[in-house]
């Protein structure tokens, strides 16, 4: 497995790629967010690792243009289609609104400085492993299609659709709606959620549940089309028409 490593505190990427190594992964190291984002087009990698705050370009900027959520039609190398490659964030930022805004830009997961080795292994296994699982899911011929009134997800090649509409989710907000999918018109509850989207060593704050459930309705019902996810206070949560809601 290849992983790009883009931090400008050297000493903390040289200690960083050093433990990764030793773990078995190939890694390349970028100390400000130009040489970073070059090697990114340049290269094909299994997962990248990005500081937030980047000299002459940002982790965040570097996200947005490669999930396709910032126009960088300037770099004749960047491909038309957007890159899926996972992203994980290290970052000291550590409001809620800084984790909304990471996610959004499309990150898959957010650490905050400082934080236990274990724990960026953890997170790097999870990642590692989920976009493996869904590149040989993709590889089956038969497609597997999960569909609420007039929305539709195509779980293998992981993209969605509202009335024709492409929707762009991060890897997070994709496996949330395939959830919210496989278990539409009845309650699901935040704690199922929580261990549906995290295993217990990446373990975030409790309130990144909402986070990204609002990141996902702000997406797939921002052409003013009917809503689909319901807060059931006190209980819950429930996916599908308002119509079919009831005695919940």
């Amino acid at each position: 497995m290849k992983i790009l490593l883009v931090e400008d505190e050297k000493q903390l990427a040289d200690s960083l790629a050093h433990v990764l190594e030793k773990e078995g992964y190939k890694v390349d190291v970028a100390y400000d967010g130009k040489q970073g984002w070059d090697l990114t087009v340049e290269n094909c990698f299994d997962l990248l690792i990005l500081d937030w705050m980047l000299p002459y370009k940002t982790g965040l900027s570097i996200c947005e243009c490669l999930r396709g959520l910032k126009n960088c039609a300037d770099d004749k190398r960047l491909p038309k289609t957007e890159i899926d490659t996972p992203v994980l964030f290290l970052t000291a930022k550590d409001t809620l609104d800084d984790r909304v805004k990471g996610l959004d830009a499309g990150a898959d997961d957010y650490l905050i400085k400082p934080f236990e080795l274990r724990e960026l292994l953890a997170r790097v296994r999870a990642l590692l492993r989920r976009g493996s699982q869904r590149v040989d899911y993709a590889g089956e011929e038969e497609k597997k299609i999960l569909k609420m009134d007039d929305l539709e997800l195509d779980v293998s090649s992981q993209v969605a659709y509202r009335q024709g509409r492409l929707l762009k989710l991060s890897d997070k907000e994709i496996r949330l709606l395939e959830f919210f999918l496989l278990n539409s018109n009845q309650l699901v509850t935040q704690e199922q959620i929580y261990h549906h989207l995290w295993s217990e060593a990446q373990a975030p704050s409790s309130n990144v549940v909402a986070a990204v459930i609002r990141l996902l309705r702000r997406k797939i019902e921002s052409g003013g089309e009917k809503p689909l996810i319901h807060t059931i206070y006190g209980k819950g949560y429930w996916f599908g028409v308002q119509e079919n809601l009831k005695g919940v």
